[in-house]
């Protein structure tokens, strides 16, 4: 049905939800800007992103707590971008980064970083810039495996989600041999990394994720068309003019990419790329031009306020993002295997 203006019922009611979606989003960054042993009221942390707060808040605020949030916000996008495109990829409901196995590799490579290059203070002696690059590594060398291994006269998109599996598999068996084998001081580092936390991150784990985020985001919005010819199936894609395989590679590769980038700075944090596809689907449709969007402020959503119950609900001890996250989305893993046991 057309509006005035040439505009949809279903493009108005995306666009209503996306500017809900920007709000909460906008909100809840206030409220987790005040939250911490010194609470600060969301209207002071306001006047002091607009420079008009006092020193002390200035200092909470931006040095040790937008930095974080920043951080957990990036991830959340990252990891729901990269979930929306492998449901549609592989059209399966249940695929996403963690549970392909792609996250794992990004985990392994991020923990062999980890255990090679840091000090008894658990600090890298390298420089933070290689831990996405060791990331998208890792992430990239599981998706290509996977993806040939899938391959026979095409690659089958029920082959690649078994065989993803089961390198996720093993991927949390490679990172437990590694604590295991590694000394204690760089093995306890490395399972608050693959538990998925934000504690600890500064403004160079910000520039790192967020420039990454933002090309890895551009480049999605420029693939928006072959994202949504893959969901029509390959047959109807390939009628289309779509070079198929290509598309689908190409689409894995930059699944993979954020992946990376949201492992490389935030750990692990699970299920974020099953939960907030779905949730947006349910809310906008499954056209990328709206699902896309609306997928990554859920995420961000989802791991940002996941942080805030973490190192809120147990204080002074913070619990890692990804237990909370984990917590939700295996429970909705299990419903969706339920749901979908006929399919």
């Amino acid at each position: 049905m057309k509006l005035r203006f040439g505009v949809t019922a279903a493009e108005k009611k995306a666009w209503i939800v996306f500017f809900i979606l920007l709000g909460l989003t906008a909100a809840v960054l206030i409220i987790s800007a005040g939250l911490g042993q010194r609470f600060i009221p969301p209207w002071d942390v306001a006047k002091t992103f607009f420079g008009a707060g006092s020193k002390l808040d200035e200092l909470m605020i931006m040095s040790f707590r937008m930095p974080r949030i920043l951080t957990a916000l990036c991830a959340g996008v990252c990891l729901a971008a990269a979930g929306a495109i492998l449901q549609g990829l592989v059209r399966n409901p249940l695929a996403s980064p963690d549970i392909i196995g792609i996250t794992g590799g990004a985990a392994v490579a991020v923990v062999l970083l980890m255990m090679f290059f840091s000090d008894r203070s658990s600090s890298l002696t390298i420089s933070l810039s290689w831990l996405p690059a060791a990331a998208f590594i890792g992430a990239s060398a599981v998706g290509l495996i996977v993806y040939l291994l899938a391959y026979k006269n095409g690659a089958s998109t029920f082959r690649l989600v078994l065989i993803g599996i089961g390198f996720s598999m093993s991927a949390q068996a490679m990172t437990t041999l590694l604590m295991i084998k590694g000394p204690i001081y760089r093995a306890s580092q490395a399972n608050v990394y693959i538990t998925g936390s934000v504690y600890g991150s500064n403004w160079q784990h910000v520039k790192i994720a967020v420039i990454l985020s933002v090309i890895l985001l551009f480049i999605c919005f420029i693939a928006l068309k072959n994202m949504n010819i893959q969901v029509l199936g390959e047959d109807i894609a390939a009628g289309a003019g779509s070079a198929v395989q290509r598309n689908r590679f190409f689409l894995l590769l930059l699944s993979t990419a954020l992946t990376g980038c949201a492992v490389s700075v935030a750990g692990t944090i699970g299920f974020v790329g099953l939960m907030a596809p779905h949730i947006a689907r349910r809310l906008v449709g499954s056209s990328y031009g709206a699902l896309l969007p609306a997928s990554a402020l859920i995420g961000a959503l989802l791991v940002l306020t996941a942080d805030i119950v973490g190192r809120t609900l147990f204080a002074p001890v913070e619990v890692p993002a990804g237990v909370f996250t984990a917590a939700i989305g295996a429970p909705y893993f299990i419903y969706l295997l339920y749901k979908t046991r006929n399919s």
